[in-house]
């Protein structure tokens, strides 16, 4: 409700009458878009109250609004703004007022360029292919209401309030045990730090190391929007090839002997946006070079947790690497977009900084979704639902793969993963991915994860294929209206 005892004011020197005051007032504030057609006005207890006022005098001036149909008097309900106004009728209403906010250019800053790439609209759309996110529907919807119940009774919400953002949350500690049993990093819990999911931990880690002007090895393609942070934060990218067994390691090290490298940002587990997973061979390289040009890695594991066939390979960040590489995951590739976990593991010193700096944009963090997470992963609901959806995620993968081999075999080209949710499509030469995109959106099919074929990146031809969300008759149907509109 408006502050009316700020709004309206009383000239006790005028011999105009209290009521006819209140009443001219309450029609400027109409007339200033300030109270709009259709809201309730205060009861005249309550405006008397505020006003401190009989409440007569409130019930007189509200006879006048009614009287002047500004206002109606709806029996037990009470007094509301008329939506036939008396002077400007419902359909002009507003129309020539300008709103405080609506003038542009009233303030220098920074005009930033599009992140995302555009996506052709939803709206009416019966499938849509995703940049590789989980199925919602595999949530244990039970489990997780029983832990949000838990972390919102009284004396656990107080007791998680207590901790600090600077303190070992229980989250914090539930990762570290988890992150040491599944990632075999030899890490305690002051090398762990929670964030609001790996795009917020990559932002504070970059924005610690980078400063104008350094290079930064990325890879050729890479995380876009990791790309961008570090342009923003003033880094130079050098780009490295990207094939079957990962980021050339060859090349970073050519790189390495002819610049002076900040830091190297790499994703060795399902590669973004080409899916493939790094060699043991150039892992073992990567740890070499790290450590002998003394160089900083973020190493973005975004979905480790999804390995459908083999043991998977460990991270980077649990070999020999004397601290030098700062390891980001993510329990929103787990859990989905509602749940904006991530995580970072790192020196203590380094996590200190990183606190630190994270209170500048966000002081707490969701407690409520921190404990929740933290109960799912000591019951093991965690571990159990990983479990269920990998499985279902591999017969997705085999599934789509199959299909696009089948029916696209003359249209694109890829690689099956090995883990992950999604495929990486490149489409041959004479197939045009912007023309099929327009055209399988008309037919029901939008494609809204990340695509390579406009601008600098238009001759990629590519697009990530999310699998995991869409179920065998959705796949089956995008294969099929990927296929009507390549025209074969």
């Amino acid at each position: 409700m408006l502050p009316y005892k700020n709004l309206i004011l009383i000239n006790a020197d005028t011999t105009e009458p209290l009521y006819r005051q209140i009443a001219a007032q309450l029609i400027s504030l109409i007339q200033e878009g300030k109270l709009l057609p259709g809201t309730l006005l205060p009861s005249t207890r309550g405006l008397a109250f505020d006003l401190q006022l009989h409440r007569k005098t409130i019930t007189a001036a509200y006879d006048v609004l009614v009287s002047e149909d500004w206002v109606d008097n709806l029996p037990r309900k009470g007094y509301r703004v008329s939506y036939d106004l008396p002077r400007i009728k419902p359909r002009s209403y507003k129309k020539n007022k300008i709103s405080a906010f609506a003038h542009k250019g009233a303030i220098n800053f920074e005009r930033l360029e599009m992140i995302l790439n555009p996506v052709l609209s939803v709206e009416n759309s019966r499938i849509i292919i995703d940049d590789g996110l989980p199925d919602i529907s595999l949530l244990p919807v039970t489990t997780i209401t029983k832990q949000f119940k838990k972390a919102l009774d009284e004396i656990t919400y107080k007791a998680v309030l207590r901790h600090r953002i600077s303190e070992n949350s229980n989250l914090s500690i539930a990762l570290s045990t988890f992150l040491k049993h599944t990632r075999g990093l030899d890490m305690e819990i002051e090398n762990i730090f929670t964030t609001r999911g790996a795009q917020m931990a990559i932002y504070i880690a970059a924005s610690l190391i980078i400063k104008p002007g350094d290079k930064v090895i990325v890879s050729d393609p890479s995380y876009f929007i990791a790309n961008l942070v570090f342009e923003k934060l003033g880094a130079e990218l050098i780009r490295v090839p990207v094939d079957n067994e990962g980021m050339c390691t060859r090349s970073v090290e050519e790189v390495l002997q002819k610049n002076d490298i900040k830091m190297i940002y790499i994703i060795p587990h399902h590669h973004h946006p080409t899916t493939v997973t790094m060699s043991v061979e150039r892992r073992q390289h990567m740890l070499k070079l790290i450590k002998s040009y003394d160089i900083a890695v973020i190493e973005d594991d975004y979905d480790y947790d999804f390995q459908f066939k083999y043991d998977p390979y460990l991270p980077l960040a649990s070999g020999d690497h004397n601290g030098r590489v700062i390891y980001i995951g993510s329990l929103t590739k787990v859990l989905g977009t509602p749940f904006r976990l991530g995580y970072m593991v790192a020196t203590a010193d380094f996590l200190e900084a990183a606190r630190k700096l994270r209170k500048l944009i966000d002081i707490r963090g969701d407690a409520i979704i921190e404990e929740a997470a933290a109960g799912l992963i000591n019951n093991g609901d965690l571990a159990r639902h990983i479990q269920r959806s990998n499985r279902l995620y591999a017969q997705r993968c085999d599934l789509v793969s199959e299909l696009i081999s089948k029916e696209l075999t003359d249209v694109v080209t890829f690689t099956k993963p090995t883990g992950g949710m999604a495929l990486w499509l490149k489409f041959n030469s004479e197939f045009k991915l912007s023309d099929i995109l327009k055209k399988a959106h008309k037919d029901g099919l939008v494609v809204s994860g990340t695509v390579y074929c406009t601008g600098k990146n238009a001759q990629l031809n590519a697009c990530r294929f999310g699998f995991a969300s869409l179920n065998e008759n959705q796949l089956t149907e995008a294969v099929e209206l990927l296929k009507k509109a390549a025209g074969v």
